[in-house]
């Protein structure tokens, strides 16, 4: 498989191509975030990651192919977003707490000639937390960067976590088996 861009700061998103063996570099892509209100969860997901590749295309041209993705968290048909205080990511986990929600990331991979675009949606179960929990959690691993303000593979995912429905790693940020099927059929 060639080399890719990967159009993302995300820890997580880096943890999982370097998991997979993926050869990689990252360029952080600072596009826009915002999309217009009457698409879909799933394509919002899509057209936020296509705006962020095409930011890295049209800034670094395309020798590699561009894979970017957007992560979003819908609970109620209300999208949860990263937090931003100590006080939102304690509603945030107060919401989903008992709760079903779905966790979406659309991907965007974007060649010289082809863009492959799809989003997958895993749904997850939390056990009802208590409030000690959930600031525990919140003030021990600060999950502002997080979509629903918690990650999967930390302590919330293991004492929270009731069960889930389609791809643990999306939740993590990629569906990294679907990006590597796509990446195979560009070669």
């Amino acid at each position: 498989m060639q080399k890719i861009i990967l159009a993302s700061q995300s820890p997580r998103r880096k943890q999982l191509l370097e998991w997979a063996e993926v050869d990689f570099d990252v360029i952080v892509s600072h596009a826009d975030e915002s999309f217009p209100p009457e698409l879909s969860f799933e394509n919002a997901a899509i057209f936020i990651a296509r705006n962020k590749a095409a930011a890295i295309v049209t800034s670094h041209g395309n020798q590699l192919p561009v894979l970017a993705a957007d992560t979003i968290v819908v609970c109620d048909q209300n999208i949860i977003g990263k937090p931003t205080t100590r006080e939102e990511a304690i509603e945030f986990l107060t919401r989903l707490s008992g709760n079903v929600h779905q966790v979406i990331t659309g991907v965007c991979i974007l060649t010289k000639d082809k863009e492959v675009a799809f989003a997958d949606i895993t749904t997850v179960r939390f056990h009802p937390l208590t409030p000690a929990q959930i600031i525990f959690y919140v003030d021990k691993y600060q999950p502002y960067d997080k979509a629903g303000a918690y990650a999967i593979q930390e302590w919330i995912g293991v004492v929270g976590i009731k069960g889930i429905e389609g791809d643990f790693y999306n939740v993590m940020g990629l569906p990294v088996s679907r990006v590597l099927q796509a990446l195979g059929e560009l070669d």
